[in-house]
């Protein structure tokens, strides 16, 4: 395609968000010109889908849930007056709670005020707080230093609550989930309270949850006289549960301005609502996912945000889309096998990684740019006459733009004028319904997650097996067992290799008292109660 087309497509197809500065510009994706007409019936569905989800519809018959984050922006929308008053009495109750922490009035029990935050999450729960806080905080705006713990690796628990070392006195620990019997947040919980304990610190008085009504969390926090409990609503998925307390809440503490992450994404939820492709950039993304993809999700999403900032982007939105649309089966319950694979990091690092395969490997992606207008705050220094880092950086996106396209490789191009709060919030919004109207193109329910509950289900087996294990070794613990001894010993013939790698775990981390015999090769080893 020549230059001249190109201009001609960009000028066609460019759509944008004037409320927000954002424009989202196609002309890169090889689309035939009668695509978007062809596409206007299913379009027009999912837009009749979305406004009923937007109303109160059942979205996931699985739990009998609706699916209401929408709200989260403009609680007016709700489809009950209560459902708007928990809203906006939610987000009263942490501006006040914030500002309590920040004068002192709310502070711990041996020190003057609060001066960390540290958030104990997993998945959406995490994801999203970690993305406010790097792409919005730093040493000029930071009210409190935010750490997470977001997984139940010890030896990461042990690097962050390291980190905070005798400043732990002086930290707020915001636990976050929705049922309260996520496990890796239970672990990191436990481990964080511990370190509280070891210090001789009272947890309950350093200590805040975001979680259901009545949910096992709930009652910890009361039993423990938290500090306080903040509503998590089975109506927001943790996915998109970053403008709720679950992302509020950190980043209020941080001292982030949360009003501009709610505002940016209200102005984009109207923006979107809009029902014409080519004046919707949720749309426009949706369709162009479903060309690249053939509707069936057969290339990879790869997004380059040419912004430190935004680097949390790509990793925010793979469990976004990847979660909301990696299903086996559609709404009538034909095997699909749909989703779509996420990845990415930052420009211009991508280039020096892996742009050379992307340019001349397999072309099984395709590219979204992030270009980010507004350099730094304040002049830019010159490190060539006439030149600054920031053009280095634009120079560097339009060229991997135009070296990718020379080989056919499609790609868009999102535009925004900063990384504000209001632009963030915009973005966060624009791929929630980019992800709800591509859902309803390819005909699966973006709002369940099986594939979640089996893994979680499948590690449960795991570690009552690890049970039976060790319960038989130390009943008799002058004898040794190879693995496959001991699986046929407790019944689970048929799952030797997880016998081996938790008999294998335990001897190398020496609990609960398993220790591996030395001297034979790896298959042969036995292992007793010591």
């Amino acid at each position: 395609m020549s230059e001249r087309r190109l201009w001609e497509r960009y000028q066609k197809y460019l759509c944008g968000v004037e409320s927000v500065g954002l424009t989202l510009d196609v002309s890169r994706m090889n689309f035939a010109e009668d695509f978007l007409e062809r596409m206007r019936g299913p379009l027009d569905k999912a837009f009749d889908a979305m406004e009923a989800l937007e109303k109160g519809a059942i979205a996931n018959p699985d739990e009998q849930r609706r699916v209401g984050h929408y709200w989260l922006r403009a609680p007016e929308l709700a489809p009950e007056p209560a459902l708007t008053r928990e809203v906006q009495d939610t987000i009263a109750a942490v501006n006040a709670f914030s500002a309590d922490v920040h004068a002192g009035r709310v502070k711990p029990p041996t020190a003057e005020r609060f001066t960390q935050v540290l958030l104990v999450g997993i998945g959406g729960s995490a994801l999203g707080p970690q993305l406010v806080a790097d792409a919005l905080g730093g040493p000029s705006v930071d009210k409190l230093r935010v750490s997470f713990l977001d997984n139940t690796d010890p030896d990461g628990i042990d690097r962050v609550l390291a980190t905070l070392g005798d400043a732990l006195a002086q930290t707020l620990t915001v636990v976050i989930s929705k049922s309260g019997g996520t496990k890796e947040t239970r672990n990191g919980m436990v481990e964080a309270e511990r370190a509280y304990t070891r210090r001789g610190l009272n947890f309950g008085a350093h200590a805040v949850a975001v979680t259901g009504e009545d949910s096992e969390l709930d009652r910890t926090a009361k039993q423990g006289k938290w500090l306080r409990v903040f509503p998590m609503w089975d109506w927001v998925g943790g996915r998109t549960s970053v403008l709720s307390a679950v992302g509020l809440l950190p980043a209020r503490l941080q001292g982030l301005d949360t009003e501009g992450l709610l505002s940016g994404a209200r102005d984009m939820d109207v923006a979107t609502r809009v029902r014409d492709a080519v004046k919707n950039p949720a749309a426009l993304l949706a369709l162009m996912w479903f060309h690249a993809g053939g509707g069936r999700g057969q290339k990879d999403m790869v997004i380059i945000p040419y912004k430190d900032r935004l680097m949390l982007l790509s990793k925010y939105l793979q469990q976004l889309v990847m979660e909301s649309l990696g299903k086996e089966k559609d709404l009538s319950g034909a095997v699909v096998n749909q989703g779509i694979a996420v990845y990415g990091n930052k420009g211009s690092t991508d280039q020096h990684a892996y742009v050379q395969q992307l340019r001349e490997g397999v072309n099984n992606f395709f590219a979204t740019f992030v270009e980010v207008l507004k350099d730094r705050e304040g002049p830019s220094l010159q490190v060539e006459p006439g030149t600054t880092s920031g053009d280095y950086l634009l120079g560097f996106l339009l060229g991997t733009r135009r070296a990718l396209f020379e080989k056919d490789r499609e790609s868009m191009t999102l535009t925004v004028p900063d990384v504000s709060a209001r632009t963030l919030g915009a973005l966060i919004a624009l791929y929630e319904r980019a992800v709800g109207l591509y859902a309803s193109l390819v005909n699966i329910n973006a709002y369940h997650q099986p594939g979640v509950e089996a893994g979680k289900k499948a590690a449960g087996v795991v570690l009552q097996l690890q049970r039976q294990v060790v319960e038989r070794l130390r009943a008799e613990p002058a004898k040794a067992y190879t693995a496959e001894e001991l699986a046929r010993a407790v019944g689970a013939a048929d799952e030797v290799e997880t016998v081996f790698k938790v008999l294998e775990h335990l001897s190398a981390n020496a609990q609960p008292g398993i220790q591996r015999e030395p001297g034979a090769n790896r298959f042969e080893a036995r292992f007793r109660a010591s």
